[in-house]
């Protein structure tokens, strides 16, 4: 039944393309999509109709409803025909406010994913943002991660173009081969869109100033209540396709500054007893975790600073040294407090007392409800707490118990509260 559904789902969304024939910009990479993803929709938002994913709609699945606008009517099977109705409708009549761009993450679980995707929605620009290892362990190596993601190039012609992130080798290998025009973006000052000065700063709340050099020229930016390198590494994606578009840097800057972090991406939200919560609960891999650790880390308060972190799944192999490797640098950063929560994140908890920090100040718990309520007697004014942990961890139940304002968990945080 589901590939019957996946079939008709993909025929609908071809023929829907086909017909408004929209600019297609896809977007691929272990780290980094949805970030991305809403950099170029502000970026493009004033002078196009823009539409992106919403949710996780990044699959075989969730591709075609978002080309198509709908959202999925799950297991309701009127729902599904109102929905393949509604299809009709689009080729039928012509839709006038139908999107002029489609920003699309296209999400890789195994093998042959980005393929069936870029069959439905051939991307015309096509970025990738970073190649690691999350779903280890259904491609067995680094090497065929790396593979499956480039393939997104595949498909792209010499008037088409690859943007790049030209930090990360395995992105860049072969990059010469590419049928593509190609920009680049990163921290290196030989990166076209060269990324430099990124500073978390007290303005207001807290913010991440940098400045962003294109053609030899430097453009500032502040991004209120958004917090890191990686959100200055999507404003520098967001800037690259409004330059391939033509767009004028002058009129793309203020609308990147208006750019804002998804739900459970670095979100900084109002803690209880006037602390703040680094929101990252929507997913986690060893290179998020890694940029989480060294927000919290570079964050000025008068308070603790305390990391509390759920599993990272599906690393295969690599889960052990992973997440030992975290602990270790969470202990190396001087965070004040550790709390880790389920199985595998007892491997945190070793490699930080391995790497010197003391048991003392590291806590283990088996459910998060539980870790939320041991929170809210230890937090004290000024305290900074980073939350994060894979999606199957639902660690957005910690951020529900330690936020200042709960009632908005709905609007805020990146699943149900149950």
């Amino acid at each position: 039944m589901k590939k019957l559904l996946q079939l008709i789902l993909k025929f609908f969304a071809q023929a829907v393309l086909k017909k408004y024939k929209p600019q297609i910009i896809g977007i691929t990479g272990s780290v980094g999509k949805t970030s991305a993803k809403e950099a170029i929709s502000f970026a493009l938002a004033k002078n196009f109709r823009v539409r992106s994913n919403i949710k996780n709609y990044n699959n075989e699945i969730g591709l075609p409803l978002t080309i198509l606008g709908r959202q999925s009517p799950k297991k309701n099977l009127f729902g599904w025909a109102k929905l393949f109705l509604f299809a009709i409708r689009l080729l039928l009549w012509k839709h006038k406010k139908y999107p002029q761009v489609l920003v699309l993450e296209m999400g890789v679980d195994r093998p042959g994913d980005i393929k069936y995707l870029t069959d439905i929605a051939r991307p015309s620009i096509a970025i990738l943002t970073a190649i690691g290892t999350s779903h280890l362990e259904f491609f067995g190596s680094i090497e065929n991660i790396a593979q499956e993601k480039r393939s997104i190039f595949n498909c792209l012609s010499e008037h088409n173009w690859a943007v790049l992130n030209h930090d990360d080798e395995r992105v860049m290998q072969d990059v010469d081969k590419l049928n593509a025009q190609k920009i680049n973006f990163g921290f290196s000052s030989s990166a076209d869109i060269y990324i430099h000065e990124v500073k978390i700063v007290k303005h207001f709340t807290y913010a991440t100033s940098f400045i962003l050099t294109y053609q030899n020229k430097d453009y500032s930016f502040i991004l209120n209540n958004v917090l890191g390198k990686q959100h200055a590494q999507a404003v520098a994606i967001g800037f690259a396709v409004a330059i391939i578009l033509k767009l004028e840097p002058v009129d793309i800057i203020p609308a990147l500054e208006a750019y804002k972090s998804a739900r459970g991406r670095t979100n900084l939200l109002p803690g209880i007893k006037k602390s703040w919560v680094i929101d990252d609960s929507y997913n986690a891999s060893p290179k998020s975790a890694e940029v989480a650790v060294e927000i919290l880390s570079a964050m000025e308060t008068s308070g603790s600073k305390i990391a509390v972190f759920g599993d990272m799944l599906e690393l295969g192999a690599s889960s052990v040294e992973a997440h030992e490797k975290i602990g270790e640098q969470i202990a190396k950063a001087g965070i004040d407090y550790l709390f880790v929560v389920g199985e595998r994140s007892r491997d945190i908890q070793r490699g930080a007392i391995a790497a010197g920090m003391s048991e003392d100040k590291i806590y283990h718990f088996a459910h998060t409800i539980e870790t939320g309520y041991f929170l809210q007697d230890r937090i004290k004014e000024a305290d900074i707490i980073l939350v994060k942990g894979s999606r199957g961890a639902k660690m957005e139940q910690v951020v529900y118990e330690i936020m200042a304002k709960p009632w908005e968990a709905g609007d805020l945080l990146v699943g149900p509260i149950v």
